[in-house]
């Protein structure tokens, strides 16, 4: 996929970027970050918490035309949405600003998501369960456009790394919540959602508003085009970079099935030594402090090693093992994604530019499965669609030092902390 690297920014870009600092210590500043990594964990929370109890409403939903395919759409229709209307939420929050739409949006995610406690029919669920979508798009584009916003240089890498950190881990919570309050009926986590009813008027008295620090001509430019053609590349990019990413938390449970291993605490302990090789890889991206293009073919690699060993994995202890050194790399190429995203947007095209970052990611979220099977057709097992990524992410990552070599040689771009 050589298209998919892109010249780099030129400086000025990354400088207009930043904007008015906000204070990066002090008990203002730890509520501020808490609130907007809650904020990036609501959509985690939409995605895997009813998964549980899924066969507790297939079973309420029995007598329902097509409640096999119906119930499991409950689950899934809200990262479709969001994929579909993140775009549209960027322009919003360009025009009407970040920290108005995020709260307005959290209190709406209560409403929405806890509106199937009083709902009897399948179909109002899921039309309510796409709202939450809705409002899902809303909530991460507004918390990581805030982020960009508040944050520059190596704070900013460390914080979108924290985003990915803090959303991996709270996957494994919110599944264990889910399962547990479903113990109680397949009603009861939906109470879940009500958290977003705290997070609102704290998000209202903690966020400040953002504003750009417009101190070059090409930012104070009525007319300054969108970067689409830069996007264009970064966005093809995530988008099968989430695929890559969402591979194993999806498939984990299949493959080890397909090796003979059916004990249920197995599986799940499996799922979170993964989960935590992705907060682990996560880490490293912010520690290594590094600009991230030149990284994404090496952290590709990586991953594509993972794939390659879990596709020949003739046990469950090797099959974790390649799930572990995949996870290390997916837990780097998501911040490095997105950082890099953020690096070529100024204040004014942040959101419309996090917008569709975040319908190319959680796109690819949704195909995830489908290529997947596809691909399991098409070679006969789980194991070869799985080993088929590896090929798919090698040369992903060949092509983008072929791209790199013949735009130049190494990108010369600083990290924008040396600009901002």
């Amino acid at each position: 996929m050589p298209g998919s690297a892109v010249p780099p920014p030129s400086p000025t870009t990354i400088e207009d970027a930043a904007t008015v600092p906000v204070p990066v210590t002090g008990p203002a500043h730890l509520l501020r970050v808490t609130l907007l990594m809650a904020g990036s964990c609501l959509p985690i929370l939409g995605a895997v918490l009813i998964a549980p109890v899924l066969p507790k409403m297939q079973d309420h939903f029995a007598s329902v035309p097509g409640a096999k395919a119906l119930v499991p759409l409950a689950l899934t229709v809200p990262a479709l949405a969001l994929a579909l209307l993140a775009p549209f939420a960027g322009v919003v929050v360009d025009r009407l600003g970040r920290r108005r739409l995020l709260i307005v949006a959290t209190l709406l995610y209560a409403v929405f998501g806890t509106a199937p406690l009083w709902l009897d029919s399948l179909g109002a669920i899921i039309a309510v369960r796409a709202l939450v979508g809705v409002t899902e798009a809303a909530i991460m584009t507004c918390c990581t456009t805030l982020i960009g916003d508040y944050y520059s240089g190596q704070q900013r890498v460390r914080y979108l790394a924290l985003q990915t950190m803090c959303a991996s881990a709270s996957a494994t919570v919110f599944f264990v919540l889910g399962g547990a309050a479903g113990s109680a009926g397949w009603r009861v986590p939906f109470w879940v959602y009500a958290v977003s009813l705290v997070l609102a008027p704290l998000m209202a008295t903690a966020l400040p508003d953002a504003a750009p620090r417009a101190t070059t001509q090409e930012v104070r430019t009525a007319h300054r085009a969108f970067p689409w053609r830069q996007l264009a590349g970064i966005c093809a990019l995530t988008f099968f970079g989430a695929m890559v990413f969402y591979t194993v938390p999806v498939e984990m449970s299949y493959l080890l099935d397909d090796l003979g291993v059916e004990n249920s605490g197995v599986i799940g302990l499996a799922t979170a030594i993964a989960s935590a090789a992705t907060v682990g890889g996560a880490v490293a991206f912010a520690r290594l402090g590094r600009s991230p293009d030149p990284m994404l073919p090496a952290v590709l690699a990586v991953c594509a090693a993972g794939f390659g060993v879990m596709s020949l994995a003739g046990n469950a202890p090797l099959l974790v093992v390649g799930a572990v050194v995949n996870c290390v790399g997916t837990g780097m190429l998501l911040p490095a994604l997105l950082t890099s995203a953020m690096s070529r947007l100024a204040f004014e095209d942040r959101g419309r530019g996090t917008g569709l970052w975040m319908a190319a990611f959680f796109g690819g979220e949704f195909v995830c499965p489908l290529v997947l099977l596809a691909g399991e057709s098409a070679v006969g097992s789980l194991a070869g669609a799985v080993g088929l990524l590896g090929p798919a992410a090698a040369l992903v990552a060949a092509g983008l030092v072929a791209a790199r070599r013949r735009a130049g040689a190494a990108d010369p771009r600083p990290l924008p902390e040396q600009l901002a």
